[in-house]
């Protein structure tokens, strides 16, 4: 299971017993969401640390691998570019050029 799935549902679990345990006193729905939701953020960031840290380099190794397209990065450049300086952007390479 990827990391960032078992986080998330660690984290929902934890809120809905919180919320459970709460809405059987005697207070109200609105109060004891508020309360769970404080609770359970403040127990999953103590006790949950290690999957958290899972969830981050995941995250970044993700990041790492770069965008599929490398020559996207380019013609962003330059459509930005040519924005900036009023004139308008040349056609993207991959789009064929009418005569």
């Amino acid at each position: 299971m990827k990391p960032w799935i078992a986080y998330s549902l660690v984290r929902l679990g934890l809120f809905g017993a919180a919320l459970g345990l709460l809405l059987l006193l005697p207070i109200h729905w609105l109060w004891a969401t508020l309360i769970a939701t404080v609770v359970s953020m403040a127990v999953s960031y103590i006790a949950f640390a290690g999957l958290r840290d899972q969830v981050a380099l995941d995250l970044a190794a993700r990041r790492a691998r770069g965008s599929v397209d490398p020559d996207a990065a380019d013609e962003d450049a330059a459509a930005e570019d040519s924005a900036l300086d009023g004139h308008p952007a040349p056609p993207p390479a991959s789009t064929p050029r009418e005569p």
